[in-house]
């Protein structure tokens, strides 16, 4: 997983590490963003579909192992999973393919990203860092928001409190090229939804959790059965925008259902191995390709760096 070439979007990534350290405070050994996770294994089994989508090596074997990582939103380790700041919820997954060979998707809990692009998203981030409390109205992130509508949208989105990590529904930020054998060429974003349907708290149920509650599930869960999530791709239409994901298709684009992730058991050094993986947004697999979406290198440097950084500090205490 290199930097990219440009030196404007590594600039532009240490730019943004930098503001997630003024917002959350700097946190050796943990990730800037998504600071608190836990990581399971398990297996994805392709549909009888997905290879009529792409020729990537998991479309197309029987079975490919996996290693996923679920997270609380912010760059705090220790935020409660009970505080509406640890939504939306993060979801990464990495298909393991051969020794050192590998590809990954990178979700979360809310359909869409708040910017179109990186520029913009460090000046909101940068306008949230400016708007304390003792800051008089309006505040710079009120008058941002009053200027990007479509982070606003992000913003008001509902993100209701899931009663386990294993009922949110997780959205892949970006849409992706995928190639089938015959050549064919489809463009998609992933959807990755729990087999049994979502589930949700009210406010005042939510409000009533303990810190720890999420991950606590998780672990009393998986001592009940395997975790099961639908693995789908929202295919576009002919038209429809695939560099920016801010802008939402029409619910009426078929929904691809590509296989099933089964995830059977906790990662036992989670501290260690959280620590060590790097997550890559770019898929880096052939019969999948990133689209034109800009923040692809983006987060792709950012979370480089942040895993660079993570890997030099001492090992956190959990």
């Amino acid at each position: 997983m290199p930097l990219p070439n440009d030196e404007r979007v590594v600039a532009l990534a240490n730019d943004l590490l930098q503001t997630f350290d003024k917002l959350f405070g700097l946190h050796p050994g943990f990730r800037a963003a998504h600071a608190k996770g836990q990581m399971l294994t398990g297996t994805f089994t392709p549909s009888r579909e997905a290879a009529s989508l792409g020729k990537a090596p998991h479309f197309l074997r029987a079975g490919t192992p996996v290693t996923v990582r679920f997270s609380n939103s912010t760059g705090i380790p220790t935020l409660p999973d009970s505080a509406g700041e640890a939504n939306p919820r993060g979801l990464a997954i990495r298909f393991n393919l051969a020794e050192h060979v590998h590809t990954d998707i990178v979700a979360h809990s809310t359909d869409g990203f708040p910017s179109k692009n990186g520029q913009d998203f460090l000046a909101f981030l940068n306008s949230v860092a400016a708007s304390g409390p003792d800051v008089p109205s309006p505040k710079p992130v009120e008058q941002f928001l009053g200027n990007h509508p479509e982070t606003l949208a992000f913003v008001q989105a509902p993100k209701p409190m899931a009663k386990s990590f294993a009922k949110f529904p997780y959205f892949a930020v970006a849409a992706f090229r995928f190639t089938n054998a015959a050549g064919k060429v489809a463009y998609g974003r992933y959807r990755i939804l729990p087999e049994g349907g979502t589930d949700f708290f009210s406010d005042a149920e939510a409000a009533t959790l303990s810190p720890t509650y999420h991950f606590d599930e998780l672990a009393e869960r998986l001592k009940k059965g395997p975790i099961r999530f639908k693995v789908l791709v929202q295919l576009a239409a002919e038209g429809d925008q695939t560099n920016d994901p801010t802008v939402h298709w029409p619910e009426d684009r078929p929904l691809l259902e590509i296989g099933t992730i089964e995830l059977t058991e906790l990662v036992t050094d989670n501290a260690q191995e959280q620590k060590h993986i790097i997550f890559d947004p770019i898929p880096r697999v052939e019969g999948i390709e990133p689209s034109d979406d800009p923040l692809f290198e983006l987060r792709a440097a950012i979370y480089l760096l942040s895993g660079r950084r993570r890997r030099a500090a001492p090992l956190p205490q959990e």
